[in-house]
């Protein structure tokens, strides 16, 4: 064989083994079911703020954590704690994505996605007002 082969074969196993490294460390989606099932493997969970339990956000004592009570899809309700500080119009999301992981029945979350409503979706009575003008 010749050093090129040996080479481009080396290079290729060199490939295959971060793509699977990568694949391995991957979040899966999940519920907070599964994310107690496995605690040492990280989840994006997706869920509703509870607007009536109280969220924690002191910045003059820690301004790396805020928390919340998040209840996800299946309706269940963990407290989440998010070592970032408390994103802006929180209160307004439609729906939270939580990256972590489970620890002592809290899920510890590193990020945080929020979808907010858009400002671009009229309602039905909206588009009729703008059609109505017409």
């Amino acid at each position: 064989m010749k050093k090129t082969h040996i080479l481009g074969i080396v290079i290729i196993a060199i490939a295959i083994a971060a793509i699977l490294s990568t694949l391995a460390d991957s979040s899966t989606y999940a519920s907070f079911s599964v994310a107690e099932a496995e605690p040492s493997k990280t989840f994006h969970v997706v869920g509703k703020l509870n607007k009536e339990k109280p969220q924690e956000y002191n910045p003059h004592v820690d301004a790396d954590l805020f928390s919340f009570f998040l209840v996800d899809n299946e309706g269940k309700e963990k407290q989440v704690q998010l070592h970032k500080a408390k994103p802006q119009d929180f209160e307004k999301s439609e729906q939270i994505v939580v990256i972590g992981k489970m620890n002592e029945g809290n899920f510890v979350a590193s990020d945080i996605l929020m979808k907010c409503p858009s400002k671009y979706n009229n309602s039905s009575e909206d588009m009729k007002a703008v059609t109505s003008q017409r």
